[in-house]
C-alpha cells in the first residue's frame, strides 16, 4: 500500500543516522512523516523532550467494544506507544528498541463523551540493553484513566 500524504515511515537507512530525540523532534516539526498508526487510531505527538513524550487522543465511538466503552486495547496502545517513544528519545543513532513487557492498569473507562485525553510517557531508566518507563493516560481535568510500565530491549539497527 502506498503512503498517503503526510503519513509514512522514515527509511531505515535514514533512521540509523538519527538519535531518538532528533527523530522525534523531526516528527513533531513535520520534517518526517507521521507514522500510519497515528492516523489509524487518531492520536498525535504533542510534546517531546529527552526522556518524555506526550500524545493527544480524543476517544471515538468507532473504538467502542461491545459493552459501550472505548476498547481497553486503545489505552494499552497509547501507553505502549508513549512508554516506548520516551525511551526512544534517549537512544543514540543506530539504536532501536522493542517492547519486552508491558503492564497496564485501567482506572476509568473512556467513551466518546470523555473528551480529549493525554498520554504521557516518562523514562525510569535506560541501560545499555534494557530500558524501563512509565505512562499515564489522563482526561482534560487530569483524572487518571489508565497507567502502566514497560520494559524494552535496546539493540543495534
Amino acid at each position: 500500500m502506498a503512503a498517503e500524504a503526510g503519513y509514512g515511515v522514515v527509511p531505515i537507512e535514514q533512521a540509523r543516522t538519527l538519535d531518538g530525540l532528533d527523530l522525534f523532534k523531526g516528527l513533531l516539526e513535520g520534517r518526517y512523516p507521521t507514522p500510519p498508526i497515528s492516523r489509524t487510531l487518531g492520536f498525535s505527538l504533542l510534546e517531546v523532550e529527552a526522556g518524555r513524550v506526550l500524545f493527544g487522543y480524543t476517544p471515538l465511538f468507532d473504538h467502542y467494544n461491545p459493552l459501550g466503552t472505548v476498547h481497553g486495547g486503545i489505552a494499552a496502545t497509547l501507553l505502549d506507544s508513549v512508554m516506548g517513544c520516551c525511551i526512544h528519545t534517549m537512544l543514540k543513532a543506530g539504536s532501536g528498541y522493542t517492547t519486552v513487557e508491558i503492564k497496564v492498569n485501567y482506572v476509568r473507562a473512556m467513551t466518546d463523551r470523555t473528551g480529549p485525553v493525554r498520554a504521557e510517557g516518562k523514562v525510569i531508566n535506560v541501560g545499555s540493553r534494557i530500558a524501563t518507563s512509565e505512562g499515564r493516560l489522563t482526561d482534560a481535568s487530569g483524572k487518571l484513566l489508565a497507567h502502566g510500565t514497560t520494559t524494552c530491549l535496546i539493540f543495534p539497527i
